[in-house]
């Protein structure tokens, strides 16, 4: 095999990982739709620093205890993946089957454009909300996204040849 081969196989494999896992996370919401809600609102209210024993901190004043928020926040980020899972699946058609490198950069660069959105809002959000506390698993769970995309996009765009 050679260089351009090997290279060729590593960047397909990871487009299709990364259109799948963008796909299960886009079904995973659908079908649990109300439990991702409840989940996101958990973590608007702060609930968890509420829990034995109680974490008291100025932060606390930013609880939010809106359904309709964290339905929102749900409804931006599925759309958002809805857009990253469809340009990671276009993308890697352009790669493997079509195999122009230049119209699979451009669909899985849209498709990492649209994971890193998710993940930031996420991210953010949860960093407003003081999640780093007790939900630090979820926090590292998003900076970790965040550092796959990041590894994905250098991955795609680079010229190695």
């Amino acid at each position: 095999m050679d260089l351009h081969t090997s290279l060729w196989l590593f960047q397909a494999i990871q487009a299709v990982g990364l259109a799948l896992w963008l796909s299960i996370a886009v079904l995973n919401n659908l079908q649990a739709f109300a439990s991702s809600v409840g989940a996101i609102g958990a973590t608007l209210a702060m609930a968890p620093l509420r829990q034995p024993p109680a974490i008291e901190f100025p932060l606390l004043r930013r609880a939010c205890h809106s359904a309709g928020l964290a339905r929102a926040a749900l409804v931006v980020i599925l759309l958002l993946q809805i857009v990253a899972s469809l340009a990671a699946w276009v993308g890697t058609y352009g790669l493997i089957v079509v195999q122009d490198p230049l119209m699979a950069r451009t669909w899985l660069n849209l498709a990492l454009g649209a994971f890193l959105a998710f993940t930031f809002a996420m991210l953010l959000g949860g960093l407003w909300f003081g999640y780093w506390i007790r939900q630090e698993g979820l926090q590292l769970t998003h900076l970790v996204l965040v550092l796959w995309a990041t590894l994905a996009f250098f991955l795609f765009n680079l010229d190695w040849a």
